[in-house]
Order: C-alpha cells, then structure tokens, then sequence
C-alpha cells in the first residue's frame, strides 16, 4: 500500500506576529516543519513526503529539504492562496491509489504510535480524523445572544487526517466554501461518513508566541 504524507506549509502566520512564517521559526534548533515531517519519515520506510509551502517561500526548495534522514523521499510543492488550493496542489503531486496523510506543519509533537494507530483505522475505515474532548465550557454566539451548549457534543478536531487517495483527491474536486475548514470537511461535503479517532492532548498547533513558548517547554522537558 503506497502512502503519502501532505505536510501543508504554506501559512502566512500573521497571529504569530512574526516577519518569518511560523512553520519556518526555530524550535530547538530545527524549524517548526522540520520535526512531523522527520516523525513520518522514521515510521514509515516507504512513505514519500509533499512538503507544501507558500508561492513567496522565503526559502529555496533544496534548502527546505536539506534538514532530513531520509531527504530523497521530500518533494516541495508551492500551494496556493488558501489552504484550500494548497492541499490540492499537494494531492496533484502524489499517485491515485493509496492512503494519505494530510497534516499541519506547526503539530510538531506527534508520534509514531500515534501514525501508526491511523493508519490503521484508515486502512479499514477509507478515512481517520483525530480528536479530542472539549474541556472548557461553550457558549454559541448569535447576534448579540449568546447560550450554553453541552461540550460532551463537540469534539477538538486536529491533524493529521487520513484519507483514501481516490476519495480525497475526488471530493478536491468540489469548488471551496466557506464551510470547508480542514480536510475533513471537504471529504463530508462529497458524501462520505467521516470517522472519529482519539487524538493526543500534546498535539497542539503552534500559531501564537504564548504557543511556541509551550512548544519550547515541552521541548525542554
């Protein structure tokens, strides 16, 4: 079974606050991208890597790649204006039968367990989507209303997702709404069922200075 990650790079970063997108800032020594991509490429031996970055990369492709154990098996794509578009440049890149993981650069802290597990679940189920419980209380916000809402219905939803290739390269197909705020959503809005796999509570997504301060922590710890 031929496998693909889709690590989406493309971000401006604009909440980080930062002149240098944030999947490019250094954690540890390593830029932010570097260390899911380096997860993927320890766990699977076969597995080929689309690293998707912005149009106005600051950064020459071969430079992007240097970085790796494994750097043959990293590809850069350039994406487009919207994540949208840049997940669907990704897709062109790689073959139309297999499994493919689509993840962001800046979840740094996944694991090998944690890819093996979806795997796993997307081989039997053609789809994998991790998550987590909800622990702050939620309000719904309409107007200027506003009223409580059970969080034990809602779910954390985190990368990476894990799809059919021909399933997922067939619902990029639709034209991008508003509605489609991750890959998931996409995968619904063609008509397939998506299902729900248990995340990692260390899973975060840096896109804050608070956030890279934390990221720096764990790091450390």
């Amino acid at each position: 079974m031929k496998m693909y990650a889709i690590i989406v790079a493309a971000g401006s970063g604009t909440r980080m606050q930062s002149e240098l997108p944030k999947q490019f800032l250094p954690l540890a020594g390593k830029p932010l991208y570097y260390y899911a991509t380096q997860v993927f490429l320890q766990t699977f031996r076969d597995i080929e890597v689309i690293l998707v970055v912005a149009p106005a990369c600051p950064f020459r492709h071969e430079d992007l790649t240097g970085c790796f154990e494994g750097s043959s098996q990293v590809r850069v794509v350039t994406g487009g204006a919207t994540r949208f578009e840049s997940v669907k440049n990704g897709l062109a890149a790689i073959g139309d039968q297999g499994i493919v993981f689509i993840h962001d650069a800046v979840r740094p802290f996944i694991s090998k367990n944690f890819l093996m597990q979806l795997q796993e679940e997307a081989l039997i189920k053609g789809n994998a989507i991790p998550c987590i419980e909800v622990l702050d209380s939620l309000r719904k916000v309409q107007g200027d209303e506003n009223v409580t809402v059970r969080r034990d219905d809602y779910r954390a939803i985190q990368t990476p997702q894990v799809f059919d290739i021909a399933n997922i390269k067939k619902a990029y197909e639709q034209p991008s709404i508003e509605a489609f705020t991750d890959d998931a959503s996409v995968l619904e809005a063609a008509g397939h069922r998506i299902k729900l796999v248990e995340g990692l509570r260390e899973n975060i997504k840096i896109t804050t200075p608070i956030d890279l301060k934390y990221a720096e922590w764990m790091m450390a710890g």
